[in-house]
């Protein structure tokens, strides 16, 4: 390969990084043409973008990127595919998804909400980080409950306060 092409496919794959906040690499080699295919799909389906590349140009790649992705270099050996998603954890809930029925993939390493997550041991860890959709979610029941309290208590107050008034208004 010509060294204009590899800087075709590192400038492509700088500007595939950049679109997409987190990456996840992992190992899919000695997954069978059609378990390769079964994954592909499962990944289009979740937005999530799946690209076998070769280790030294990714490594060049995210070189080229503003964030420090030097702890997960140390992952970047043997048979690679780097998977790129809007969602922190969707790739980690499809790679688990995906190995109920296969070996593979085998999660090597991810960049999720600029931190570092080596090794497959960090899969379960991957799976429970919620999105910013979710957090914000869990935020507004979390303000909405004090909320309907303190309406519920204030409606209630009118009834009780109607009904003392109308009790001394009998009385008199």
């Amino acid at each position: 390969m010509k060294r204009e092409e590899k800087q075709v496919i590192i400038d492509n794959l700088t500007e595939q990084i950049k679109a997409h906040k987190h990456i996840y690499i992992s190992d899919i080699s000695e997954l069978d043409a059609a378990a390769t295919q079964e994954l592909r799909r499962a990944c289009f389906k979740a937005g999530i973008k799946l690209i076998q590349v070769k280790n030294t140009l990714l490594r060049v790649a995210l070189d080229g990127l503003e964030a420090d992705y030097n702890e997960i270099y140390s992952a970047l050996t043997g048979s690679s595919a780097v998977m790129l998603s809007e969602t922190g954890n969707a790739p980690a809930k499809l790679i688990k998804e995906f190995r109920k029925n296969h070996d593979k993939p085998v999660l090597k390493a991810a960049f999720v909400e600029e931190c570092a997550y080596v090794g497959e041991n960090q899969l379960d860890a991957l799976v429970s980080i919620k999105s910013k959709e979710e957090l914000l979610g869990d935020i507004v029941l979390l303000l909405q409950s004090p909320m309907q309290k303190l309406i519920s208590a204030l409606e209630s107050g009118k009834n009780t306060i109607g009904g003392v008034l109308k009790t001394l208004e009998d009385r008199a």
